[in-house]
């Protein structure tokens, strides 16, 4: 089928929609919205789409569209379920199970008949780690089956019964009492608002949202008060402890464009008062937050890294490369980087950039200190590197995965190996690892396309050695287990052996520092060219600007072909025990 994704933004679930779908052999377009006043109908129509499938959508599809042609909604809850903020509600209320219901659009919104849905559980994750992990995995469910009965046309969908409407979950509600509110309530409402809107407070004189919420135990001082920092993170006293909080976004200033969010000590700046930075030992006996840790079992070693959106700074990148330095000079055979949840890497950190006072100069130190992770990987010879992805990468974070000897992904991860839709040429030696994995002629074609491939494509054109189907929580004990089992066979030695001898082959051939160098080149022109595109593409990603138009690789010329009828009119007498929405900012 052709089918026409219309979505608020090419957001990880629509992403994923997107390469799932086209996986199955559909043709795939999209359409971001809003769309210009009147041209709807218009945009639909140039498609000719079998079906309209909206993944992520803030906004109503018109009558006159539904109406015409037929419109399934993938909505963030479970059948009943009805409003705005559906995920939010169920992270804030603390529930152990939810789910995704694909509807039927009709008038009221969230209210049309039930094609498939599929139930999920909620661990105690952010929003943001819970959409893009359980709530993808369950979307899919509900999505691949919903197309499959549509296609079938013997398919009656269910009208919903009983429904509960609930309303968006504004500021009032998720304010944070910190003289009365526990660290458990304090932390569900930091993780219902992240990554938007976040919760709204007053911190050291001014208004900020706060994004991302991590309990601490060992800590104490007066309730809101703060009491250290960690990793660029601020840390609040509680009634009974404290949280974490790892990034900041000042309130918009009216007439003013919108603030970034950074990490919360570079956002503070010269407000936050004199504090103690506590660093957290690689290898942590006790239970508190830290965005890297280490740990071993038998001769393996798992260096794990979790940073906010994926996205590395310049300081993110260095602790992480003196993180795996060390992990490095552990007596072990296989080291597994990343396996923990969510994001892998993302590459350079857009965000910390932009609020630079020299966008250009921090760019160029970002890129080099990632590039030196990257380097580092590449250069390890006495022992096997396994890139364990639990969930999207894309970029500079492709890269730095495919620096690692096997890349194992699980099966809900989405990877987006390019850069040009940031104006950017890359570097983290993609000219050296991506051609060598799939060939020059797929490696240009994945960066000229930039489209999301999922794991699946991905294994099988041989960017990744392997994927994992398991459930996002049993993603770091499924890894270790193969990680175990690998270093126990007898051939890992002698490859461990090999890779000395490939490396100082290709050092005696074209050195990995030429392919560095020219990658850099390119960059430096860029970062520093003040009309380079990369400039207002960066400033728009990072202040949420909507793209005046949908981006032409998203919404291709769509083959000769006439629309089918809606399925209302093929609609058949027969039963459908599935049934689950809510929309979510990415």
């Amino acid at each position: 089928m052709h089918i026409l994704l219309v979505a608020s933004a090419f957001n990880s679930l629509t992403q994923r929609v997107h390469a799932e779908l086209r996986d199955r052999g559909h043709t795939v377009a999209v359409e971001l919205v809003p769309l210009p006043d009147g041209s709807w109908l218009e945009t639909v129509r140039r498609h000719a789409p079998d079906l309209l499938l909206a993944p992520m959508l803030t906004t109503a599809i018109p009558r006159e569209v539904w109406s015409a042609y037929p419109c399934l909604i993938v909505h963030p809850g479970p059948v009943g379920d009805r409003g705005p903020s559906s995920l939010d509600w169920a992270v804030q209320e603390g529930v152990e199970q939810w789910g995704v219901t694909v509807l039927q659009a009709e008038e009221e919104m969230d209210a049309g008949a039930v094609w498939a849905s599929a139930a999920c559980v909620v661990p105690p994750v952010a929003k943001s780690d819970l959409y893009r992990n359980e709530i993808a995995d369950a979307a899919l469910a509900a999505v691949l089956p919903a197309v499959e009965r549509f296609a079938s046309r013997s398919h009656t969908p269910l009208p919903q019964t009983a429904a509960r409407t609930r309303p968006y979950l504004d500021q009032r509600v998720r304010r944070i009492d910190w003289a009365a509110d526990s660290t458990r309530t304090i932390v569900r409402k930091l993780r219902a608002a992240d990554s938007r809107p976040g919760v709204l407070d007053t911190l050291c004189g001014a208004e900020w949202y706060l994004h991302g919420g991590h309990p601490e135990e060992g800590l104490r001082g007066t309730p809101g008060h703060l009491l250290a920092t960690r990793a660029g993170a601020i840390c609040r006293a509680t009634r009974d402890g404290a949280v974490w909080i790892p990034e900041l976004r000042r309130r918009r200033t009216p007439g003013q464009p919108p603030e970034v969010k950074l990490p919360a000590v570079s956002a503070l700046g010269d407000r936050l008062p004199p504090l103690p930075e506590l660093p957290a030992p690689l290898e942590a006996a006790w239970p508190t937050w830290t965005d890297i840790r280490y740990r071993e079992e038998g001769s393996v070693g798992f260096l794990s890294f979790s940073f906010p959106g994926g996205a590395m700074s310049t300081a993110q990148c260095r602790r992480l490369l003196a993180a795996y330095r060390e992990a490095c000079a552990r007596p072990t055979s296989t080291l597994v980087l990343g396996g923990g949840r969510d994001f892998f890497s993302n590459g350079i950190h857009l965000n910390v950039i932009e609020a630079a006072a020299d966008p250009a100069a921090e760019s160029w130190a970002n890129i080099n200190a990632l590039d030196d992770l990257v380097e580092a990987v590449l250069r390890t010879t006495d022992r096997l590197v396994i890139a364990a992805l639990a969930g999207n990468a894309a970029a500079g974070g492709v890269m730095l995965a495919l620096a690692a000897d096997e890349v194992w992904c699980r099966t809900g991860c989405v990877l987006n190996p390019h850069y040009r839709l940031m104006g950017l040429y890359g570097s983290e030696y993609w000219t050296y690892t991506l051609p060598r994995r799939v060939g020059a002629a797929t490696a240009g074609r994945l960066l000229s396309e930039a489209l999301p491939l999922s794991a699946v494509t991905a294994h099988r054109i041989g960017l990744v050695d392997r994927v994992i189907a398991c459930e996002p929580r049993d993603f770091a004990a499924e890894s270790g287990r193969l990680a175990a089992r690998l270093a126990s066979l007898p051939g890992t030695r002698s490859r461990i052996a090999v890779k000395k001898e490939r490396l100082d082959l290709q050092e005696s051939e074209e050195p990995l520092a030429a392919f560095r160098e020219r990658e850099l080149a390119r960059m430096h022109r860029t970062f520093f060219d003040p009309e380079a595109p990369y400039h207002a593409l960066r400033r728009a990603f990072v202040r949420k600007e909507r793209p005046s138009r949908t981006p032409p690789h998203l919404a291709p010329a769509s083959p000769a072909r006439t629309a089918r009828p809606h399925p209302a009119t093929l609609r058949v007498t027969g039963t459908d025990p599935d049934g689950v929405s809510s929309r979510p900012d990415d």
